[in-house]
């Protein structure tokens, strides 16, 4: 029986990505499909069938983090220690610094495709393979953006063979590591906004309950009860008000 080959399997994705295809790549709250130029995001946009409101995360290390989001020290320490001491996967959406390096390379459309009330998500500690593409595009500054693996409106995948086949076919590699971790939760990663100075849940997501346990042992933090996937299937609780994104 082989071992996962990770650094491999993280230089094809990588490989992929730079070389302006697309991949499905597994993380720990399901499969994604990332793009590195702005052409790959279209095309995703438009096989996932998403609503022009919706932006991009983007795919990030701690380091990149670090560097781009413009948080005070207690919003940094919260997104540290949900990511880093309690090891939980989560989206952090937060104002950005528009000079960093990944931003200004980036094509204009990408930016307003991603990024709205001047804030970008990051999907933050996804799972070792996650975390090798991400120090190979940091390394390349290479922005990679991009979604869950599903046709809008049917739920994230945690295996690949639940992708539905339209969107297996626009990818150039598909690594599949099978069932992901928190495939019990039947949802995408929760996902707070710092943009106010205060905590926002965007999305109830997987491990949410522990997110929320962190937040408020540790910060007085008091999230909204998760009212169930009976009542909010989705899990938004709500969306900024970002303008249609203009995918020509």
């Amino acid at each position: 029986m082989n071992r996962l080959d990770i650094k491999g399997d993280a230089r094809r994705i990588f490989d992929t990505l730079q070389g302006g295809g697309i991949a499905i790549i597994p993380n720990d709250a399901g499969y994604a499909l990332m793009g590195g130029s702005y052409e790959a995001v279209h095309r995703i946009f438009i096989a996932k069938k998403r609503g022009g409101h919706k932006r991009n995360a983007m795919l990030a290390s701690m380091a990149t983090q670090r560097e781009l989001h413009v948080l005070d020290q207690r919003s940094q320490d919260m997104v540290e220690m949900l990511t880093q001491d309690y090891n939980l996967t989560v989206g952090v959406a937060a104002p950005y610094r528009k000079d960093h390096p990944l931003i200004a390379k980036m094509d204009k459309r990408l930016v307003e495709a991603s990024t709205g009330n001047d804030t970008v998500g990051l999907l933050l500690n996804g799972g070792p393979l996650f975390e090798e593409v991400c120090r190979l595009c940091r390394e390349a500054v290479l922005p990679v953006f991009g979604s869950s693996a599903n046709l809008t409106g049917t739920g994230p995948k945690f295996r690949v063979e639940d992708i539905q086949p339209e969107l297996r076919a626009i990818a150039d590699v598909i690594v599949d590591y099978g069932l992901r971790k928190y495939h019990h939760y039947q949802r995408s990663a929760t996902t707070l906004s710092f943009a106010n100075g205060e905590v926002e849940c965007l999305r109830i997501g997987s491990c949410y309950e522990l997110i929320s346990d962190v937040l408020r042992r540790h910060f007085n933090v008091t999230l909204p009860e998760d009212p169930g996937r009976d009542v909010n299937a989705s899990g938004h609780l709500q969306e900024f008000a970002f303008k249609e994104a203009s995918y020509v």
